[in-house]
């Protein structure tokens, strides 16, 4: 019998499944051996897509005559750098006494892509191969993951949507960065007196561009409206409390020309003459109109995937999506947590199940083990596969990013900032085990004259998992004085109440927020829209902009090309002057590439290849038909001279240096 040989995507995780086999291995030049199994690895990407001039040296001079570049067949190359791993991973996958590969690369379509290539290079003929789909590097998972393998073949849908996702990125940025670098380059090195400018594009490059431009243009013609809302001041001086004034039915100013919507007037004069109105004759009694008592459940929030991550950590730790990635990619690799390229915000049926280990596990934790005791008690984490965090539908190739009870001890060796994001992980997967928190709300309605006035009073009665969540979760809960919400709930309908003051409060209507760099992965993850209820983002939840693999490495090209800026004290993120020229280019030849739901539909079209639903030949005609229709588009067009007028409208905006 031959030899099983295991591919691992990189040393590291390599060493995890030559533990795990417990096998006497010994160390070679790039592979670890024993009697009846290799381990070996990749470095991440071994081999890549050549160059247009492997193809016909004169394409390396950019020309307009030589576009659109459509190749019948694509060539491919071993990465230089890594020559020679590669030599030694298809040296072994060839040896004539290896007759089963495990493929071991990542478990998503990234990960199967890094072998197929090195497959297809090396020229594997005639093996077993059987692919390890994990969710964790823990010895058992591992352990799993080999005994469960299936037939590489049955991944062939996947590998296909790899590769027609590396042939349209590198279609798309051959294609349009020579076209408009050619058509419009010129007309940028001019106008900020460079010696050339070349105009990088990409898929899903520049619709994010597209969206951070937008949304700072937006902030510039915002007009800022003043209004003015009315409030009462009810009650006797010491208990006393406020209300709003809307203009409900009955109101003398319903549906008035004057309002700025139901609650405020576009001028002080009508509110001063509201309260003159009100404050006729003197002194002013109110009586109350309604009262409304109700509970208010709120869920804890569905566990984390990527993106819900790298918006937490931007938020908490004031740091980058690539950062908080590389963080959450360590804690995998020291078996912390569970794979953290995921788009999946519940758990599997199956793990579900077997929760109880990963609850028992963290009894090695400290933070959590007050709460564990408390879970125990609750019983909850037995039903757990009849709550909303467990849904076989929602989940692609992995599950949300847990923690899997394993590793701790080696918490001692990462720094304070990811044993912070650590404790953020557990929390959130603790406080799923927890019940709702539970709000008590009191809304009162009283009337002076035929005017209506609003108040409003929450507390908290129940914290349930608010106990778990983080304290900045709680602070962001704004709750009524215990003492004050008391005296308000026995206040009864029909009850006069003295009117102490009416005070006129003036407002300012505010622009859209710009974006910060965990909200514009979230922006992403929702197809450029940015959805600020967690649980309505679950319910949209469909095909984004780029994968949860790739958003924060698109964030980082940006920055670095200098089309976009990030402020690393705040995660601010905003256009530069070159960032809206390349968007002004980008809206006046290939609009399309800056439309997020067109951009989101490339990517769901990805998918329907992975599941089978389309074929890769069907995918591959649309694009070749997008490719050529734009670039003969562009080289149709004469419209270098209206863009300098553009580039002003920008440039005044940016202070010269």
């Amino acid at each position: 019998m031959g030899k099983s040989l295991y591919i691992a995507e990189k040393p590291s995780v390599a060493q995890e499944f030559a533990k795990a086999l417990k096998l006497k291995l010994n160390r070679k030049d790039g592979y670890l051996e024993s009697e009846d199994a290799i381990v070996t690895w990749c470095v991440g990407h071994l081999v890549t897509m050549s160059y247009p001039e492997e193809y016909d040296p004169s394409l390396k001079r950019w020309s307009l005559e030589t576009l659109p570049f459509i190749p019948e067949q694509f060539k491919y190359e071993v990465i230089p750098a890594v020559s020679k791993q590669f030599k030694i991973v298809s040296g072994l996958l060839n040896r004539p006494d290896v007759d089963t590969i495990y493929v071991c690369t990542d478990s998503g379509r990234e990960g199967e892509y890094i072998y197929r290539l090195v497959e297809q290079q090396a020229g594997v003929h005639g093996k077993e191969r059987r692919r390890v789909w994990i969710d964790s590097q823990t010895e058992e998972e591992i352990l799993r993951g080999i005994r469960e393998a299936k037939d590489l073949g049955e991944y062939d849908n996947l590998s296909a949507s790899a590769y027609l996702r590396a042939k349209e990125d590198y279609l798309m940025g051959i294609n349009f960065s020579r076209l408009l670098t050619l058509k419009y380059g010129n007309s940028i090195s001019d106008y900020l007196h460079t010696k050339y400018s070349v105009i990088s594009v990409g898929r899903v490059m520049t619709c994010v561009l597209g969206m951070v431009v937008r949304r700072e243009r937006e902030i510039r013609e915002f007009v800022e409206t003043p209004f003015y809302r009315v409030l009462s001041t009810i009650g006797e001086t010491d208990e006393s409390f406020e209300g709003e004034w809307k203009a409900v039915e009955g109101s003398r100013y319903f549906e008035s020309f004057d309002l700025y919507k139901e609650n405020g007037f576009k001028e002080r004069e009508k509110a001063e003459e509201l309260v003159s109105y009100l404050t006729d004759p003197l002194p002013v009694t109110c009586q109350i109109t309604a009262i409304e008592k109700k509970k208010e459940k709120k869920n804890p929030p569905l566990l984390f995937n990527l993106a819900e991550l790298q918006n937490e950590c931007s938020k908490r730790f004031k740091i980058s999506p690539d950062e908080t990635l590389r963080i959450v990619q360590e804690l995998y690799e020291k078996k912390l947590v569970t794979y953290p390229r995921t788009d999946a915000r519940v758990l599997s049926t199956a793990v579900a199940k077997e929760i109880h280990k990963n609850l028992n596990g963290l009894m090695k934790y400290e933070p959590a083990v007050s709460y564990l005791q408390e879970i125990v008690s609750f019983g909850s984490h037995k039903g757990l596969a009849k709550t909303r965090y467990v849904n076989d539908k929602q989940i692609t190739d992995h599950y949300a990013i847990i923690p899997t009870g394993q590793g701790i001890g080696t918490l001692k060796s990462v720094s304070s900032l990811s044993a912070k994001v650590y404790d953020v992980i557990v929390k959130r997967f603790l406080s799923i085990f927890y019940p709702a928190a539970v709000y008590q709300k009191v809304s009162i309605t009283t009337k002076v004259k035929e005017e209506s006035f609003f108040s409003n009073f929450k507390v908290l009665a129940e914290a349930g998992y608010l106990k778990v969540a983080n304290e900045e979760n709680q602070s962001q809960e704004k709750s009524a004085d215990q003492k004050m919400f008391e005296r308000v709930n026995a206040l009864k309908k029909g009850m006069m109440l003295p009117v102490s003051a009416f005070e006129i409060k003036e407002g300012k209507t505010s622009p859209p927020k710009r974006y910060n760099s965990g909200s514009l992965i979230l922006a992403m993850e929702n197809a450029g829209q940015l959805i600020e209820d967690e649980d309505l983002r679950a319910q949209i939840k469909g095909s984004g902009i780029g994968t949860s693999a790739t958003r924060g490495d698109i964030l980082k090209k940006l920055f670095h090309i200098k089309y976009l800026s990030l402020n690393k004290k705040t995660q601010i993120v905003t256009p530069t002057l070159l960032g809206e020229m390349i968007y002004d280019v980008v809206e006046h030849s290939i609009r399309s590439l800056l439309n997020p739901e067109l951009t989101a539909s490339w990517e769901k079209g990805l998918t329907y290849v992975a599941d089978g639903d389309i074929t890769p030949e069907e995918y591959m005609q649309k694009l070749d038909h997008f490719i050529v229709s734009r670039t003969m588009g562009v080289k149709g067009l004469n419209n270098q001279g209206q863009l300098r007028a553009c580039y002003d409208r920008s440039a005044k905006f940016y202070k010269k240096k």
